[in-house]
C-alpha cells in the first residue's frame, strides 16, 4: 500500500510541475504584459523600466528559475494591475466560487446517480429512454448556451429570477442550475453504463439463485462494483470545480475565480494567471488523487497488483 501512495504522489507531482512549466512558457510566449497595461503608444524608457521592475527583461530560463525558486519559497508574485498580492486576490475570489460550485456538485451527484441508476435497472423503458434523452441533451448543450437560454426562460420571460449579479441568493439559482444540470447529464449516462455492466456479471445471476431479494442483490452486490468507473467521473468534476465556473461566471457577472481568470488573461497579469493555474492543476491533481486511494479501498487488489509489479 506505502508503495502504491508514493506512485500516486509522485506522478502527482511530475504532473504539476509540468502543467506550470507548461503554462510558463506559454504566458511568457503570449504576448508582451507591458504592452498591454502601459499601450504601444507608452515610450520606450517607460516600457522597458517596467519591464525591468518586473523582471521580464532576463532570460526566459532565467525567468523559468525564478519563478519556481519563489514558488518553493511561498512567494506566487504580484499583480501587474495593483501590485497587490497575486495569491490573497486569488483567495479572495474563492468563496464566490464555492457559494455556486459546491452546491452545484451536490445537485449533480443527487441527480446524475439515482437517474442512472434507475435508467439501468429499466433499460429499454419509458424512464430509461426519457432518463437517456434528457442526459444527451444536457451533455451536448454548452454551458454558456445553457446559461443564456435559462436566462431567457426565467429571467425575461418569466421575471422569476435575476440575470446576473451577486447580492443575493436568488442571483445564485441559475449559476448552480447551470453547473449542475450538465454535470448530471453526464454522471447518470456514466452510472447507467457501469450498472448495466456490472448487472450482466455472473456473480450477480448467482446472488439472485441464492434467494436474495434483487433490491439486495442490488444495493450489496451491483452498485459497489459500478462505484469504481462512477468514482473516475465523480473525481474529475472535483477537480473541474473551478475550471468549469469560468463560463458560468462570465454569462452571469459572477465575481469568482472564473472571471477573474478571464480577466487576468486578458490583461496579461503573469503572477495572477500563474496562481489561478496553480489552484486549479492542485485541485484536478488532488481531486484524483483521492479517487486514487478510493480504487485501492474498494478494490484492494488494485494496490497488491501495483506492488507486486514494483517487487518484480
Amino acid at each position: 500500500m506505502s508503495r502504491y501512495l508514493l506512485s500516486r504522489l509522485l506522478r502527482a507531482l511530475l504532473t504539476l510541475f509540468l502543467v506550470l512549466s507548461f503554462a510558463f512558457i506559454i504566458l511568457r510566449l503570449s504576448g508582451d504584459p507591458a504592452m498591454l497595461i502601459l499601450s504601444p503608444d507608452a515610450p520606450p524608457e517607460a516600457i522597458e523600466a517596467f519591464r525591468r521592475s518586473w523582471g521580464l527583461d532576463a532570460s526566459l530560463w532565467e525567468q523559468y528559475l525564478g519563478f519556481f525558486m519563489n514558488l518553493v519559497q511561498g512567494n506566487f508574485g504580484h499583480s501587474m494591475r495593483d501590485r497587490s498580492p497575486a495569491m490573497d486576490l486569488v483567495l479572495q475570489h474563492i468563496p464566490a466560487t464555492l457559494a455556486i460550485t459546491l452546491p452545484a456538485f451536490v445537485l449533480k451527484l443527487a441527480i446524475g446517480i439515482p437517474a442512472g441508476v434507475m435508467a439501468a435497472l429499466h433499460r429499454n423503458s419509458l424512464i430509461d429512454r426519457a432518463v437517456m434523452s434528457l442526459s444527451i441533451a444536457g451533455h451536448t448543450i454548452p454551458s454558456f448556451v445553457l446559461g443564456l437560454l435559462l436566462v431567457l426562460i426565467f429571467a425575461v420571460t418569466l421575471g422569476w429570477l435575476p440575470s446576473g449579479g451577486s447580492t443575493s441568493w436568488r442571483h445564485a439559482i441559475l449559476p448552480i442550475a447551470t453547473l449542475s444540470l450538465g454535470g448530471a447529464a453526464v454522471l447518470a449516462r456514466f452510472t447507467r453504463s457501469a450498472m448495466l455492466e456490472v448487472i450482466g456479471q455472473p456473480y450477480i445471476r448467482a446472488a439472485s439463485a441464492k434467494g436474495l431479494v434483487w433490491r439486495q442483490v442490488i444495493r450489496r452486490h451491483a452498485l459497489p462494483n459500478a462505484a469504481i468507473p462512477t468514482i473516475t467521473i465523480v473525481g474529475f468534476m472535483v477537480g473541474s470545480l473551478i475550471a468549469g465556473a469560468v463560463v458560468v461566471e462570465s454569462v452571469f457577472s459572477w465575481p469568482g475565480v472564473g472571471r477573474l481568470l478571464v480577466t487576468a488573461v486578458a490583461n496579461r497579469d503573469l503572477a495572477v494567471v500563474q496562481s489561478l493555474l496553480l489552484l486549479v492543476a492542485a485541485t484536478m491533481i488532488a481531486s484524483n488523487f483521492i479517487v486514487d486511494l478510493l480504487y485501492g479501498w474498494i478494490d484492494p487488489r488494485l494496490t497488491r497488483g501495483n506492488a507486486t509489479k514494483a517487487g518484480a
